[in-house]
């Protein structure tokens, strides 16, 4: 066979570079056309705690097109640092019986008066609040209700917030039954239920007679204050 004079030869070599160009250019424009740039993706990495955003972790993923000739792409995950756990705020929802003390503090005396205060104290390890009038009720030994229920003077009731170990009081007070002539009794114990509860306390009673019928035998109460009396 014949040899192809040199024009024809390079003509063959020009075709066959153009073929090749063309076969590289399809194959790189197949698939995804935005390849060529990194693609990322955001997320949360851990849910809100408590309903408050307290910071956030970002996952994202950044994928790379392979080069023409390599046999893989490649990916990388980058995940943020974790928030931090939130610090413990202390609740400040109502205090519950369970969790306060009831004591009657010292009797302070005045113009025919008989003033108690009586105090709860928070002994548990949150922070707690009462708002509002003490329940109470004095009772004989046998545990029955002596006299009428108390009523409540007028006040403004305020929120009191209760530290570990802090205390509020309200004030008792009614007229001395030797002053007013009102039918007396001693009371055993007294029930006093904090504001807002059902389950009572009881505190036994040292403070004497205490009016129970009869002229002037009202027993009045006031709301909740900051401390353990006046």
């Amino acid at each position: 066979m014949a040899n192809k004079s040199p024009s024809v030869h390079r003509a063959a070599l020009v075709a066959g570079a153009a073929l090749l160009l063309g076969t590289l250019t399809a194959c790189g424009s197949g698939g995804d056309s935005g390849a060529s740039s990194p693609q990322t993706l955001s997320g949360t990495a851990a849910p809100a705690t408590g309903g408050a955003t307290t910071g956030s972790a970002s996952a994202s993923v950044t994928a790379s097109a392979s080069a023409p000739g390599s046999t893989a792409g490649k990916a990388t995950l980058t995940v943020g640092k974790p928030p931090s756990q939130p610090s413990s705020v202390p609740s400040k929802s109502r205090c519950h019986t369970s969790e306060l003390r009831a004591s009657v503090g010292r009797n302070d005396p005045g113009a025919g008066q008989e003033n108690f205060p009586i105090v709860l104290t928070n002994t548990s390890s949150r922070t707690c609040t009462v708002r509002g009038y003490p329940g109470a009720a004095f009772l004989d030994a046998s545990g029955k209700q002596l006299g009428r229920d108390p009523v409540r003077e007028s006040g403004t009731p305020t929120t009191v917030t209760l530290a570990p170990g802090r205390s509020a009081w309200a004030g008792m007070t009614f007229s001395n039954p030797g002053v007013s002539g009102a039918h007396a009794a001693t009371p055993a114990a007294l029930l006093v239920t904090p504001p807002d509860e059902r389950d009572p306390l009881k505190v036994t009673w040292t403070g004497g007679p205490v009016p129970v019928s009869g002229n002037a035998s009202s027993v009045r109460l006031m709301v909740f204050a900051p401390g353990t009396g006046p």
